[in-house]
């Protein structure tokens, strides 16, 4: 079992700790010593004991806000994989029917009646012009 010197609020400590853990040590071990330097800072120099225990109680503090915002997103993303579950079971909507007008053969005949007029007009007035 290695034993690994950490700082907390400048003063060293000695701690134990499992073959492989050291990384996760050495980070609890910061984030205690951010509080305790704040509380350093703050208060300036405070005994050991009460230094600990309190930068101890501000990181359970952080902590417990963690887990209270933790615990609101959990509950919103079980609403919102029971909407999801709800919409997926609920059958495929129907398809929209589209109604397109269907112009009446008259029409398009008078249409193409008229075109055909106004193309034998065109070829009068360029014949016209061209003999003036």
């Amino acid at each position: 079992m290695p034993n690994v010197e950490i700082k907390i609020g400048g003063r060293a400590f000695q701690v134990a700790c499992q073959e492989g853990e050291e990384h996760f040590l050495h980070s609890a071990a910061a984030m205690l010593d951010a509080e305790a330097t704040t509380l350093t800072n703050q208060i300036g120099r405070i005994p050991e004991l009460r230094m600990l225990l309190m930068a101890g109680l501000m990181l359970a503090d952080k902590t417990a806000g963690l887990e209270e915002q933790m615990r609101g997103l959990e509950e919103k993303l079980g609403t919102q994989e029971a909407l999801i579950a709800e919409l997926r079971s609920q059958p495929a909507p129907q398809p929209e029917k589209v109604e397109v007008a269907v112009i009446p053969p008259i029409v398009t005949d008078t249409m193409a009646e008229i075109a055909a007029r106004a193309e034998a007009l065109a070829d009068q007035v360029e014949q016209k012009s061209k003999s003036a």
